[in-house]
């Protein structure tokens, strides 16, 4: 069709854009569980802290592997399958999900 361009992000109702801004750093107790989030030093993806998000989060001093994914949103390795906004809500939802059990450190490959 004449003048008729294909769709772009921008024009698809569903689709978000990454914020550029990295996360606030935080440090709380949550449930009696001391969650720290910061900015990461290292690199990309499964090196160094952050795993490549730029972000570090820590439950009990102990990394909480988080990842970015492509809408913004970001999960964990203890709750995958259930994004969250923020890092912060998501050491709440994994403190959540440890139930008290320690957060075991996530190898890198």
């Amino acid at each position: 069709m004449p003048g008729h361009r294909p769709n772009t992000p921008q024009e698809v109702p569903h689709a978000r854009t990454q914020p550029s801004r990295l996360p606030a750093p935080f440090f709380e107790v949550y449930k009696g569980r001391r969650i720290q989030g910061r900015p990461a030093a290292g690199g990309g993806h499964h090196h160094g802290t952050g795993h490549g998000t730029g972000h570090a989060v820590f439950v009990d001093g102990v990394e909480l592997h988080v990842m970015r994914n492509a809408d913004g949103s970001w999960i964990s390795v203890v709750s995958h399958y259930d994004p969250v906004t923020i890092p912060r809500a998501g050491a709440h939802a994994a403190v959540d999900e440890l139930q008290g059990a320690a957060l075991l450190p996530f190898p890198a490959n």
